[in-house]
């Protein structure tokens, strides 16, 4: 495993590299959680990689953790025998979904988020688009269509994140029925898709897709 004092830069993106203990890869730290060991010798996801300790980093994907701690792979890494049961995944998932409401929360005191369909709407047409589009998983085709529709006439394309819930919006901004936001570009937004990036391989998150648009080339979604 890499100290982490010693891991080594990425030419390619700028960010640190860790090794993952389940498939010996070394990847960058936007592709992996770091977990740590409590007092009580449980293994505890610290997704701020800020707990002490020796980090035990795991490729961020439910298989991925789900593998690490059926097989003893923690206990391996940690050099002793610690404790990594069957909820470890889902507390993973729960504690990047916590992350992501918290970064939607300092943007809305900061003045950077926007809240609405319309408001939203009226700021991919105007100047100084959003970077990011914030897209309740539930929400409704039709609402995803004219954001799309707005965001190519205006000849840009966002980052869209569709992977929290409407009930979980509404919860951490406290506010009923959030389905529509949007970040105005800057360190907060770049927090937000990053750990967007982590919670993908437990989370879907829902891109839009249109021709010559993303990856899948589908044509628009709906």
């Amino acid at each position: 495993m890499l100290s982490e004092a010693a891991a080594p830069i990425s030419a390619v993106n700028g960010s640190r590299e860790r090794r993952c203990i389940v498939s010996g890869e070394v990847l960058p730290e936007g592709r992996l959680v770091r977990f740590a060991v409590s007092p009580e010798g449980q293994v505890v996801p610290d997704i701020e990689a800020k707990l002490p300790g020796r980090g035990m980093w795991v490729r961020s994907e439910r298989k991925a953790v789900e593998q690490a701690a059926a097989k003893g792979l923690f206990s391996r890494a940690a050099g002793e025998a610690v404790k990594a049961d069957a909820t470890l995944a889902s507390r993973t998932e729960t504690r990047l979904v916590e992350r992501m409401l918290d970064h939607l929360g300092l943007a809305r005191r900061a003045g950077d988020l926007i809240l609405g369909f319309d408001q939203v709407e009226r700021a991919l047409r105007g100047t100084g688009a959003p970077a990011v589009i914030v897209e309740a998983a539930d929400a409704a085709q039709d609402g995803q269509r004219k954001l799309q529709a707005a965001a190519r006439s205006a000849g840009i394309v966002p980052f869209v994140i569709g992977a929290l819930t409407s009930a979980e919006l509404s919860l951490a901004l406290g506010r009923s029925n959030v389905v529509h936001a949007a970040l105005k570009s800057g360190r907060i937004a770049e927090r937000f898709v990053f750990d967007a990036g982590r919670l993908n391989g437990f989370r879907p998150q829902k891109p839009w897709v249109w021709a010559g648009f993303s990856e899948g080339e589908a044509g628009e979604t709906g």
